[in-house]
């Protein structure tokens, strides 16, 4: 096999990775539009409200947030400013995403993922629990979705990295991206 078909299939299977995960992600949404819907309901109509149940719906979005935003990445969905970078060619495109990735999106998630390894271990030690009596006792699994987010984003960082190194060598067209899984 040549280097240029192991570099595909490798970012193939990272993206896969990625795409299995944000898919499975994507189902939490139905529970948090089920449990926001409940907590209006019971607070409305029965005069009544559950701090676990709110509690709820911020765990679910903060999960989807974080540990969805490298299946973002993949569909290139992420906040953009797109002055010139919509007028580049194919390769001006991935040359633009190949630094941004190599100088903006790996050192800042390698840093927010040993800045956060602190807070993260000091909620572990303590078993950090909502502050509302009848809250989630799980605060320091929150927390954690931070590493764990980083850990996702280097891992399409990666395969961002060797796609973009792939529309460079004239292996793939810009154009294909991950939307078109059939190429790699």
């Amino acid at each position: 096999m040549n280097q240029s078909g192991f570099l595909l299939r490798l970012t193939g299977y990272l993206d896969g990775f990625t795409e299995r995960t944000g898919r499975t992600l994507a189902w939490l949404n139905i529970g948090m539009v089920v449990l926001t819907f409940a907590v209006v309901v019971m607070r409305y109509l029965f005069n009544h409200s559950s701090i676990f149940m709110q509690e709820s719906v911020m765990y679910l979005h903060s999960i989807v947030f974080l540990l969805a935003s490298a299946y973002t990445l993949k569909y290139n969905e992420h906040v953009r400013v797109d002055i010139l970078y919509t007028r580049l060619s194919g390769k001006g495109k991935a040359l633009v995403d190949l630094l941004g990735t190599l100088f903006l999106l790996m050192p800042v998630t390698i840093f927010i993922f040993f800045a956060s390894l602190g807070y993260v271990e000091s909620s572990w030690a303590i078993r950090e629990h909502s502050p509302e009596t009848s809250g989630i006792p799980l605060v320091y699994l929150l927390k954690t979705l931070i590493p764990l987010m980083c850990v996702l984003m280097v891992i399409q960082g990666v395969a961002e990295v060797l796609r973009n190194i792939a529309v460079l060598a004239g292996a793939i067209p810009k154009e294909a991206g991950p939307a078109a899984e059939d190429t790699l």
